[in-house]
């Protein structure tokens, strides 16, 4: 038996509605520092450079909005409007100058007004402040190290664990660094081109052999961040996992206190600090 149309409409509006809840759903349940289950936006934001970055892309995303609705309505009116049936004689005027003008400037107000914030995101994100820490994590084949020079130069790797939630992103050894200071990141590759990404802080940069890249993040609220080398740099590229813990000052000192003794290493290499030069 034919199903009816009243059923069928009835079963594809169920469908829709589930599928909207899920979408919605997972935003709501979405974790800090991680991806969630059906999530269709940016990652919550971590850090003062992801609420900018947070904040230009829903201004593009309205004003892109707001062009396509005119753009749509226009072409409305010029099919109800201008078709042949309404205008049997079609007007042979061939120059306005007043819509060249405005066809014109508009566009290039539109430019302007997406230049300035782009432009100012764009210092923000590559003008490092005074840094409170500096990491240095050197991307590996298929893992990241990660120094302190600041903290006793110690250096340690951070591979994937199998057992340890999230999937394919815990690690071992997480990077670990105190909640609301400026820590420098400082990448760079021992054997290919990888890059360092994580979503929740808006960083990403890539880590290349024998150059030494370097950016910068303040995480603003304490907890797991995930993020992943977003180069592809081989057969286990999918399982380069990069972990932040970040915890309050007294936590991250107790921390670097143990990590001496876990880490210690008799290694002599020198590193940038954070009140040294930038490298």
């Amino acid at each position: 038996m034919r199903m009816s149309m009243g059923r069928m409409g009835r079963q594809l509006l169920g469908l829709a509605v589930a599928g909207l809840t899920l979408a919605t759903g997972g935003v709501a349940f979405a974790e800090l520092g991680q991806p969630a289950p059906w999530e269709w936006t940016l990652q919550q934001s971590g850090s003062p450079v992801m609420d900018n970055i947070v904040w230009f892309h829903n201004f593009l995303f309205v004003l892109i909005t707001l062009i396509t609705l005119f753009v749509l309505a226009l072409l409305v009116v010029v099919v109800i409007k201008f078709n042949a049936r309404a205008n049997p004689v079609p007007s042979r005027t061939t120059h306005h100058t007043l819509i060249e003008v405005v066809w014109t400037l508009v566009p290039v107000l539109i430019l302007v007004g997406i230049a300035v914030p782009s432009f100012r995101l764009l210092f923000l994100e590559l003008d490092v402040p005074k840094a409170d820490l500096t990491v240095k994590a050197t991307g590996k084949q298929w893992y990241w190290s990660y120094a302190y020079p600041d903290n006793g130069k110690f250096e340690f790797d951070s591979l994937m664990a199998q057992d340890k939630p999230p999937r394919l992103l815990g690690v071992d050894n997480e990077m670990v660094v105190p909640v609301n200071k400026v820590i420098r990141v400082q990448t760079t590759g021992a054997d290919v081109i990888h890059a360092f990404a994580l979503p929740a802080f808006g960083v990403k940069i890539d880590a290349i052999p024998g150059r030494l890249n370097e950016t910068w993040f303040k995480a603003t609220k304490t907890g797991m961040y995930y993020g992943q080398c977003s180069e592809l740099c081989g057969k286990d590229h999918a399982f380069m996992p990069i972990a932040i813990r970040v915890v309050d000052d007294q936590e991250f000192a107790s921390w670097v206190e143990t990590a001496k003794k876990k880490f210690a290493s008799g290694g002599t290499s020198t590193y940038a600090s954070a009140a040294g030069p930038t490298q």
